[in-house]
């Protein structure tokens, strides 16, 4: 029996990169698969791809900037194989730029498509599960948990996704909707600003740029594979988790806490807070480590 068999899946931004990684995993380990792009050619290629081998599969393409679009990709799920039990909100674009330099637009863009296209999708995905069940997965980026440099707009669209998952969860476990999100680190379109800048620094001090995987990222059809595990029956005891994976190295975040706590009978002032602050150091920005020690 395949991993994701009778699982009926919607996965936005699917016409390529990691999307079209976890589309293709996905449909030969069972699933039934709804794609999405605003790019045809590309979502026709992968619609072809899974069809050929042998996968049930239908694309809606559009936006899920556009609250349409959203909405007729759980319906064309709905309609294609009578439900839907997982949806990946995958869709996502950069527009990288200084915040100090970044215009309104390129804000906007990249809030539509990343932040209110997950809304919107796990809206619809939810309003579609609550008689049934199911899972919503984000996929996010260590930009919205780490901060990024030169993306203000894709920092603040992926850290409001996590949001969005801590809300579903106080909201909609109680239908048995899970929700859980992924931090691929992938070799992709988007990624390759980042081995540009490594190739370019690299050049400056006479060396050979590092390799992607000394690096911490994986090829896209590596990375896959943990979606495809979070998706799965195996994942089942999760809910409310952040994983972050790169085909080598997989780990869980923890959830925000609060640390150097007190209480007072009646209301502190702004002495008692110098007070108690005094001697405490700020807690230190965390970052990932992308290959072992």
């Amino acid at each position: 029996m395949a991993r994701l068999d009778g699982k009926r899946v919607v996965i936005t931004g699917s016409s390529r990169g990691l999307g079209r990684a976890f589309a293709i995993a996905m449909a030969r380990e069972g699933a039934s698969v709804v794609l999405n792009g605003t790019n045809l050619e590309a979502l026709a290629e992968v619609e072809g791809t899974i069809r050929s081998a042998g996968g049930s599969v239908v694309a809606v393409p559009g936006s899920v900037a556009e609250e349409s679009t959203c909405e007729a990709l759980v319906a064309g799920c709905v309609d294609a194989f009578g439900g839907i039990d997982v949806m990946v909100n995958n869709a996502g674009i950069v527009r990288d730029r200084t915040l100090m330099k970044m215009s309104m637009q390129e804000w906007d863009d990249v809030i539509a498509v990343n932040l209110r296209g997950a809304f919107g999708c796990t809206r619809e995905a939810a309003r579609a599960m609550r008689e049934s069940g199911g899972h919503i997965i984000q996929v996010i980026s260590n930009s919205g948990l780490s901060g990024g440099f030169g993306q203000a707009n894709y920092a603040a669209a992926k850290a409001g996704m996590m949001g969005l998952l801590r809300t579903s969860v106080l909201e909609l476990t109680r239908l048995g909707i899970r929700s859980n999100a992924v931090w691929p680190i992938a070799e992709t379109d988007m990624t390759q600003v980042v081995f540009e800048r490594a190739k370019a620094d690299a050049a400056d001090k006479g060396r050979e740029p590092p390799d992607p995987v000394a690096m911490g990222f994986g090829k896209p059809e590596e990375v896959a594979e943990g979606l495809l595990w979070l998706a799965s029956d195996a994942a089942a005891h999760l809910n409310g988790q952040c994983l972050t994976f790169n085909g080598r190295k997989a780990a869980l975040w923890t959830h925000p806490e609060e640390r150097h706590v007190a209480f007072r009978d009646t209301p502190f002032t702004a002495d008692d807070l110098a007070d108690h602050f005094s001697g405490v150091e700020p807690l230190a920005l965390h970052q990932p480590r992308m290959q072992p020690d």
